[in-house]
């Protein structure tokens, strides 16, 4: 998305200068390689990332480069909560704008966006002009308001697609023909969805709204005050399946595929989807007896390094998330920190905390922690790391000196069980 509403800027006449965590060459802007770097000097500071975690991630690398009066209008989709958080990391002189989009990549090219502001009337007005290159404005009120509208809107667009997704399965199990089906679907409220739907699943395999988005959409929109949306959150639950077994890169009409496979597993005789072995949260028959306990759902998200395919990063049961120990290792496995037990501490919570926030849980639910550590010597800066982030009450915790981790620069490992709300 960034990358087509960044070349409406461009073309629109506008001095852009850009960063993406993948360094991208971007004809007629200016490419800088740190956030600082590409903040510094500029009026105006528009992001447009994958999750919160990413947001505040990038944000607080922006800071040292960030001018006292700049406007930063944040695009992306992380709802109202992380906005909050946002203007507080934010220097007191800074203005904010929320301003979540509703479209693809298509109409970011198009400038056909509709795009949903919240903010002061004087920081809308800064960037009214500029959010009007993407398409169609909306200003829908105060800070965060934006954020909550796309939440809300969310909640009902993309339950609705899971929803036509099993039904275009159910009914090739009827018998239904799919193409008469989807030709009465047609005259319905729900046609231009289930067409649009059905031509992407049958289309060119072009990702436009990627599944884990959705996914994370909708355990944003299903947390906190959003607790009670029980169809967004079967909607949820599916689609983090799907992304478990590794659909999670491709578009949102995937799920087509998913469901149909996943209805021919529940068969009597089925076997798994392709793609993945079946891991749906939900009851299942064990034992004989319908219903009597939960899949359980393994979780790797996209905002931590990858696994090394032994261990999944979590496993979800029911409403408890048992996350596996981290480390400080990057993408390349290489130990971040060398030496410095602060710095390997910060950047396993940092790590925690995106799982968590992955599955819509946070360190105040926590649970239970374990600690590994090589040196008991140095448990004081572990625990000023750790302070930071688990706060309040603490949960019950366990600390053990070992005599070696996996990776032999490695200084600490922290798994974590916790409660998803």
């Amino acid at each position: 998305m960034g990358a087509p509403m960044a070349r409406r800027l461009v073309d629109a006449g506008h001095k852009v200068t850009v960063w993406n965590r993948t360094r991208k060459e971007f004809p007629g802007a200016t490419v800088a390689a740190t956030p600082a770097e590409a903040v510094a000097d500029a009026g105006l500071v528009l992001t447009m990332l994958a999750d919160p975690d990413a947001v505040e991630d990038v944000t607080r690398s922006a800071l040292p480069g960030l001018r006292p009066d700049a406007l930063i209008v944040e695009m992306s989709t992380i709802g109202p909560d992380a906005v909050a958080r946002l203007r507080r990391t934010l220097p007191s002189g800074a203005g904010l704008v929320d301003a979540p989009v509703l479209g693809s990549v298509a109409p970011a090219e198009e400038g056909r966006l509709v795009v949903l502001a919240g903010g002061s009337t004087e920081d809308l007005a800064r960037c009214r002009d500029v959010l009007a290159v993407f398409g169609t404005v909306r200003e829908v009120g105060r800070l965060g308001a934006g954020a909550a509208l796309k939440l809300a809107v969310m909640s009902a667009l993309v339950p609705a697609q899971v929803m036509l997704a099993e039904n275009l399965a159910y009914a090739e199990r009827l018998g239904v023909g799919r193409d008469v089906f989807l030709d009465i679907l047609a005259g319905t409220p729900l046609g231009a969805l289930a067409g649009r739907l059905d031509a992407a699943a049958t289309g060119p395999a072009e990702t436009r709204y990627a599944l884990g988005l959705a996914a994370k959409d909708l355990r944003l929109a299903t947390g906190g005050t959003g607790a009670g949306q029980t169809v967004a959150a079967a909607a949820r639950d599916l689609l983090a399946a799907a992304e478990a077994a590794g659909l999670g890169s491709e578009d949102l009409s995937a799920v087509v595929r998913w469901a149909a496979g996943a209805a021919d597993a529940a068969a009597p005789g089925g076997s798994a989807p392709a793609g993945g072995e079946i891991r749906a949260t939900g009851p299942v028959a064990a034992s004989g007896s319908p219903g009597s306990r939960k899949a359980a759902v393994r979780i790797n998200p996209s905002t931590v390094p990858p696994t090394n395919g032994r261990y999944s990063h979590a496993v979800r049961f029911g409403d408890l998330l048992f996350v596996s120990g981290q480390v400080a290792a990057d993408g390349d496995g290489r130990v971040v920190g060398e030496g410095d037990m602060a710095r390997q501490s910060e950047y396993v919570f940092e790590c925690l905390g995106r799982i968590l926030a992955d599955q819509g849980s946070s360190f105040d639910d926590v649970i239970h922690v374990k600690t590994f550590v090589t040196d008991m010597d140095r448990l004081l800066d572990y625990a000023k790391a750790r302070a930071r982030y688990l706060t309040g009450e603490p949960p019950s915790s366990t600390t053990v000196e070992v005599g070696r981790l996996f990776l032999p620069d490695a200084l600490l490992e922290v798994e974590v069980i916790a409660a998803i709300p």
